[in-house]
Formats: C-alpha cells, sequence, structure tokens
C-alpha cells in the first residue's frame, strides 16, 4: 500500500481540512479532550493510507502515540480487537493495547468516525529473507502462542456473526517503521482479568508462564508466553462459523467451501477479456494474460483435487492478517503484533501456512523451504497441532491459491494499481507450489 505524504502540521495551524488524508483542527482537539493525561498536541503526520484503517503519528508534550483511523466504523468490532489485545499483553504477548481516554473507553467517536489510540512503538519490519533458522522457529511459535492465547483470552467472547471480510490487499503497516531513536514504552503488561480466565466446568492445564512487569525495550531474548508444554489443548478448539463469500473469490479465507472450479474458468475469461482489451497494452497486461491461460490449464488438471469441507482443519481465534507488515521487530525481537482489524475465527493451521507463504516467499515466486521448515515445528511446538493439520491446512492454501485472483481483480474492474508490483511473484507461487507440492508439505509437516 502506498503511504500517503508525510506532512509536518503543527498543532494549532493544522489546515482546516478535515478530508481523508488530515485531521482538522476541531477533530483533533475533540479527540484530544477525552484524553487529557496525553497534554498539548504538537503535531498530527498522516503516515499510511490502508483499506480498513488511516494512521497518523501523534505527538504530545507528553509522548508519541499512533493515531488509528478505523474506516469501517463497527464499534463492537474494535472494542473487541481492543479487549483481546489488552487481555493478550496481560498474558506477555507482544501488542500495542489502545490507550484509555478519562472515561476508562478505549474507541472514540467524532463525526460519525471511529478513532483509537496506541502507544507509538520504534520497530522495523523483517521479511523471511531477514531470519536465521532459529528465527524462523521463534516466528512460527509466536504465531502458535498468539493461537493458544486467544483461546485463553476470547473465551468470555461471543462468537462473531458471519461478515464479509476485506478483499486482501497490499498490506499497509499499523504502525510503519520509525527511524527515530527515542522509545515511546508501550503500557506495561497486565495480569488477566478474572472474566477472562476459563470456566470452571471446563479442565485446564496449568496456567500460562506471565511476563512479568513492563516489556523492556532492550533486544534482549525473553521468553514466549503460554509454555507450549501446556498448550496442547488448544489445538482442536471446535470449528466456529466461516465468514460469507467475499466478493472477489468464490470463498473467503478460512471458509470451509473450496473455491469452485467452475466459478473460477468464469472469473478467468472476464478478465482475459478485460486484459486483451486493455490500451494501451503494456508489459503486466502481457504477464496476466500468459498467467491466466496458464492456471486455467493447471486448475483443469487438479480439479479432482478440490478440498472438502470434511477436511477443513480446527477452527479458532487469530490474528486475521499475520504478515510482516503487522509485526514490528526491536533489533532480532518481537516489539509487537499489530493491526488487528481481521480478529476472527478461521482454520488456524491455514493461517500459519498463509503467514508462511508471505513471509517467506522469494522475489522470484518460490518459498524458502529451508526456513519455513523450522518455522512450522515452532508453530507446531506451540500449539500442538499435527503433522496431519498442517498437511490440511497446507492442501487448502495450495487451492486457495490457485484459484485466487483478486490483483487482477482489483486492476482490471476496480482500477485499483496499488497491488501490481506483487503480481509476479504471488502468480509464480502458486505455479511453483503446484510443482514442488510435495515439498512444500514436507516442509510443513517434518
Amino acid at each position: 500500500m502506498p503511504r500517503s505524504p508525510v506532512t509536518a502540521v503543527a498543532a494549532r495551524g493544522l489546515a482546516p481540512d478535515d478530508s481523508a488524508a488530515t485531521l482538522g483542527p476541531g477533530t483533533l482537539a475533540a479527540l484530544l479532550g477525552r484524553y487529557p493525561a496525553l497534554g498539548e498536541p504538537l503535531s498530527c503526520r498522516p503516515l499510511t493510507e490502508g483499506l480498513l484503517n488511516r494512521g497518523y503519528r501523534l505527538t504530545t508534550t507528553r509522548g508519541r502515540y499512533f493515531l488509528k483511523h478505523h474506516l469501517d466504523g463497527d464499534q463492537a468490532a474494535i472494542a473487541r480487537q481492543h479487549r483481546a489485545t489488552l487481555r493478550l499483553a496481560g498474558l506477555g504477548v507482544p501488542v500495542a493495547p489502545p490507550v484509555a481516554a478519562a472515561d476508562g473507553s478505549t474507541v472514540t467517536v467524532v463525526g460519525g468516525r471511529c478513532y483509537a489510540l496506541h502507544p507509538w512503538i520504534d520497530g522495523t519490519h523483517r521479511d523471511g529473507g531477514d531470519l536465521t533458522g532459529p528465527q524462523s522457529r521463534r516466528l512460527g511459535r509466536l504465531l502458535g502462542v498468539v493461537h493458544v492465547c486467544l483461546d485463553r483470552v476470547m473465551r468470555a467472547e461471543p462468537t462473531p456473526h458471519p461478515a464479509t471480510p476485506a478483499p486482501p490487499a497490499a498490506p499497509a503497516p499499523a504502525h510503519p517503521a520509525a527511524p527515530a531513536p527515542e522509545t515511546v514504552p508501550a503500557r506495561a503488561p497486565e495480569r488477566a482479568p478474572s472474566w477472562a480466565a476459563p470456566p470452571p466446568s471446563r479442565p485446564e492445564p496449568s496456567a500460562p508462564r506471565l511476563l512479568p512487569g513492563p516489556r523492556s525495550a532492550s533486544p534482549s531474548p525473553t521468553p514466549l508466553p503460554c509454555d507450549p508444554a501446556h498448550a496442547a489443548h488448544a489445538a482442536h478448539v471446535s470449528p466456529g462459523p466461516a465468514p460469507s463469500p467475499a466478493p472477489w473469490m468464490g470463498a473467503p479465507p478460512g471458509s470451509p467451501v473450496a473455491a469452485d472450479p467452475a466459478e473460477t474458468f468464469a472469473l478467468i475469461d472476464d478478465l482475459l477479456a478485460l486484459a486483451r482489451r486493455r490500451r494501451p497494452r503494456d508489459a503486466f497486461d502481457e504477464l496476466a494474460e500468459h498467467r491466466l491461460i496458464e492456471r486455467r490449464a493447471l486448475i483443469e488438471r487438479h480439479a479432482h483435487r478440490r478440498p472438502t469441507p470434511a477436511t477443513t482443519p480446527a477452527s479458532g481465534w487469530v490474528h486475521g492478517d499475520f504478515h510482516p507488515l503487522n509485526l514490528l521487530y526491536r533489533g532480532t525481537e518481537p516489539a509487537a503484533i499489530v493491526d488487528w482489524d481481521r480478529l476472527g475465527v478461521q482454520p488456524r493451521a491455514e493461517e500459519a501456512v498463509r503467514a508462511a507463504a508471505i513471509f517467506f516467499v522469494r522475489p522470484g515466486g518460490t518459498l524458502a523451504l529451508a526456513k519455513v521448515r523450522p518455522y512450522a515445528r515452532g508453530y507446531r511446538a506451540a500449539t500442538g497441532a499435527s503433522p496431519q493439520e498442517l498437511a490440511a491446512a497446507v492442501h487448502r492454501v495450495w487451492w486457495e491459491r490457485l484459484n485466487d485472483f483478486w490483483i487482477l481483480r482489483w486492476r482490471y474492474q476496480r482500477g485499483d494499481h496499488r497491488a501490481d508490483p506483487q503480481f509476479p511473484a504471488v502468480a509464480a507461487l502458486a505455479v511453483w507450489w503446484t510443482s514442488r507440492y510435495e515439498a512444500v508439505r514436507a516442509a510443513f509437516c517434518e
């Protein structure tokens, strides 16, 4: 996702514009009126323009903060995300929980728009190319810990109603990497509230190991919470309802109903017609036409391998959008998992596979299997997920990728070119994965 221009705006000299890119003085004043402890505003810089939110770097006389404008305006969902991160912080999971307003709320509505404040987290983004084998294993274990701890802290929450998820996008960081050396510490982890504890009727293994005290800015290693020795119970959560189909593909991520080849073929025909009609044609259009024809042949050849609902792995609460731009590192240690807008119930092992396909994809559209292997071992160790569960997830995500053309739909049906740079690697990965299917499955299951 492209970043909007980063323009400093003095607190008392803000342009009288409350448009999509900037906050007007009235909006900022109304927001900060709910947070008297933050002091006086010094600057507010627009940082990102994403699908699910817009972000601003807010500097006040008391520190720096990330101001998030939630575009969907679903207050109940935003509050649920906030409760989840607050409880996860209490278990020592690296997150950036919201800052509470004077009345204790974490969602502020101004002019019908929903906003939230978070501590500013200094850090950098790292993809799989930046990680060693042991660090890849730790990444997998971190995601496993998130799944295990979500299972614990979300028991007090009702299962969300099916909802149409936002289309996948070129991911934009919720907290962009900040070059400044100064660090604004996040809130100290809190112990999980008593109402987040499991009900007495459900057998509970030993309590997860909590991280004491505030999270240090030091990059020295710290143990992850939710001891894996006690986590196996969370690997078999009863499946929850899947989201309703999204408009850009036959079935959304996590749906037990896998993409229908007949629907995919119809989409391919539509996209081919649009690509061939486009004027002036360029190299992208030529590549798109080649990949669409190639993909149709692959799906025809492998149509008999379409996953059935019976093969859906166990579902549970997941982050929903775990990728390099939603994970901040401080040195070699994870500092914060951000952007929880897609928190929901999905097959958990599928999120692990999906994340690996983003973290460890190479520019040429291949996966770094030497790093996928320790990553998957770390995830399985943290969750107790079996090789069979990972194998089912690999198969379903492979089929999902084979039938997925969201980048071309954005370009040709919506006229949106923001994701175009991702297409060469994404399209090549589906073909490569098909040709190396057994090797990919083995990397996740060995």
